[in-house]
């Protein structure tokens, strides 16, 4: 272990950051994960909760992108993606 202040500082506060980041992502790969299991589960013509599900999985992602625990380019294939899956779901039936 460093004697420095400045070193010692620094090593708590990225800790203290990777574990808040690390609790921000779990949420949005959860938000991911069910927006995906109700496109994947889907039946009839009702697509609010989908809808619903995917814009609170933007909200999600934007934030991420917005504190810098993720990417912006990251962020925009994950939307992308989801986007992909909804449309599919929403033309091929």
């Amino acid at each position: 272990m460093t004697n420095k202040k400045s070193i010692i500082k620094r090593i708590k506060t990225s800790e203290r950051n990777r574990l808040r980041n690390k609790s921000y992502k779990t949420s949005y790969k959860n938000s991911i994960k069910k927006c995906l299991l109700l496109i994947k589960t889907h039946e009839g013509n009702e697509y609010a909760e989908i809808d619903q599900s995917l814009s609170f999985a933007y909200v999600r992602i934007d934030k991420l992108i917005q504190i810098g625990a993720i990417h912006k380019n990251n962020g925009a294939r994950k939307k992308s993606y989801l986007n992909n899956q909804v449309y599919q779901l929403k033309n091929n039936k």
